[in-house]
C-alpha cells in the first residue's frame, strides 16, 4: 500500500491487514483440526473445533468494528477504499469456513458415536488438502497483493468440484447397494460438501484480491477469464 500523510492512517491499515490474516490462521487451523479428527476419530479435538468456532465468529465482528471505524475516521479512496471493501467481503467468506469447519467436527463425532453397520471407506484428504492450499494461496495473495498467487488458486477449484462430484457417486453407490449404510452415506456427504464449500469460500477471497490490487471485479469469471482479463491489464 501507498503511504499516507497521515502515519496513523497507515497504522490503522496495516492492522486491519494484520487481523485479517490472524483471522484466516485461526480458520485455517480449525479446517485442519476438523479433517484430523474426522480420520483419527479424536473426538477431543473435533470438540475442540466446535468450542473455538465463537473465537472465529468474535474476530469477524472485531474486523467489521475496525473497518467500519476506519471508514468514517479516514474516508479512504481508490486502492484504500477497495481494500477495506475487500476486507469485508473476506472476513464473511472466513467465518462461513470456520462454519464449515464446525460442521465437519460436529459430523465427525457423530460418525465416531455411531453403530451403524457396514463402515465406508472414503478418500476425501485429497480434497480437502487441495482446499487448505486454495486457502493458504488466497491468503498469502491478500499478504503479499499477488494475483498470480490468487489465480493458481481459483484454477485447484475445478480439481475440487471434480473429486466432490466422484465421491458423491461413490457414496450413491453404497445408498443403492446397502440402505443400511444410508444415515452413515448422508453425514459423508456432507462433510464433502462442506470441504468442497470451503474451496469456494477461498475462491471468493481470491476474488477479492484481484479486485483489491487491480480494480476488476471478477465474481463471475471462469479461472482462466481471469488470467485473460489479467494478462490484459
Amino acid at each position: 500500500m501507498a503511504e499516507h500523510t497521515s502515519k496513523n492512517f497507515d497504522l490503522d491499515l496495516e492492522k486491519l491487514r494484520t487481523r485479517v490474516l490472524e483471522m484466516g490462521g485461526l480458520v485455517e487451523q480449525q479446517v485442519r483440526k476438523a479433517v484430523e479428527g474426522l480420520y483419527s476419530g479424536n473426538t477431543a479435538l473435533l470438540e475442540a473445533v466446535i468450542r473455538d468456532d465463537a473465537r472465529v465468529n468474535a474476530m469477524e465482528v472485531e474486523i467489521d468494528a475496525l473497518s467500519n471505524q476506519i471508514i468514517a475516521k479516514r474516508q479512504p479512496t481508490a486502492i484504500d477504499l477497495r481494500m477495506i471493501v475487500s476486507v469485508l467481503k473476506a472476513v464473511s467468506d472466513l467465518e462461513r469456513v470456520g462454519d464449515k469447519a464446525r460442521k465437519i467436527a460436529r459430523l465427525g463425532i457423530s460418525l465416531a458415536n455411531a453403530s451403524t453397520p457396514g463402515a465406508l471407506n472414503i478418500e476425501m484428504s485429497h480434497m480437502a488438502e487441495t482446499t487448505l492450499k486454495m486457502l493458504r494461496l488466497s491468503l498469502d495473495g491478500f499478504a503479499r497483493l499477488d494475483v498470480n498467487m490468487v489465480t493458481e488458486a481459483l484454477f485447484l477449484d475445478e480439481s475440487v468440484n471434480a473429486e466432490y462430484k466422484a465421491i458423491a457417486r461413490q457414496l450413491i453407490t453404497y445408498m443403492m447397494e446397502d440402505p443400511r449404510t444410508i444415515t452413515r452415506s448422508l453425514d459423508i456427504m456432507s462433510i464433502a460438501k462442506a470441504i468442497e464449500r470451503i474451496g469456494d469460500h477461498a475462491s471468493n477471497i481470491a476474488q477479492y484480491v484481484v479486485f483489491m490490487v487491480k480494480g476488476v471485479n471478477v465474481r463471475h469469471d471462469s479461472a482462466d477469464e481471469i488470467k485473460a482479463k489479467l494478462a490484459e491489464l
